[in-house]
């Protein structure tokens, strides 16, 4: 593998599940597969190309807590030859807070499904109303190479090669708590090559993850 837009073919059986999210104080689950977080993988890209004219050297910020949401963003961040970074983007990307100064601000409400805002939020594109309408299938016309800059954060580069370099294949059903974008993008590589899964568990109180391990099959950690 060259570039981390090709992560997801990686995968020893798509059907299974890459990623799973819990919200504790909601009780809301869902489960991506491979193929059902490919489908929206293309779908994000093409609305950054088609919409927001993003492309090689992009720089966007995602400022979404540790969510299924923000696996698409990273992995649709890659696809269009973009950087994931922590300052001087681009394109903003902030959750129902509408924390987002750039020059373009898109937002997510984390509502379930990835639904729209209640009321659309003033000065942002609203993800859950635009990306759903969007191709289900993406090809970068100038895709990333392996010295594209993926992730550039605490004045730090990090080409995919990079990446890909440094990332132990795990193939491990994972439970989280959240983290920060650049763990959650180191891990996900790790997760795509091992064939792994993760299982991002948000609000937990005690016992919360050793029971979700037990009920996902999975490991803490």
């Amino acid at each position: 593998m060259r570039s981390l837009d090709q992560l997801l073919r990686a995968a020893p059986d798509p059907s299974q599940p890459l990623v799973t999210y819990y919200d504790m104080a909601t009780g809301e689950r869902v489960e991506l597969s491979t193929v059902t977080t490919a489908n929206w993988v293309a779908k994000t890209s093409n609305f950054l190309v088609d919409e927001l004219d993003a492309g090689p050297g992009t720089r966007i910020r995602i400022g979404l807590p540790s969510h299924w949401l923000t696996v698409v963003w990273i992995l649709s961040t890659w696809s269009v030859g973009g950087a994931i970074v922590d300052r001087s983007a681009d394109i903003g990307v902030s959750g129902p807070d509408l924390r987002a100064d750039e020059p373009i601000r898109v937002a997510a409400s984390l509502r379930p499904l990835g639904g729209r805002f209640a009321t659309a939020p003033e000065g942002f594109w609203d993800l859950g109303a635009e990306v759903p309408g969007h191709g289900d299938h993406f090809v970068a016309l100038d895709p990333p190479e392996p010295s594209t800059i993926a992730l550039e954060t605490h004045g730090v580069s990090r080409t995919h090669a990079d990446l890909l370099a440094a990332a132990v294949a795990d193939g491990a059903r994972r439970v989280i708590t959240p983290g920060d974008t650049i763990r959650d993008a180191e891990l996900l590589v790790s997760t795509c090559l091992g064939g792994g899964s993760l299982i991002i568990v948000a609000g937990a109180k005690p016992g919360d993850l050793t029971r979700v391990a037990t009920q996902e099959v999975g490991q803490i950690g």
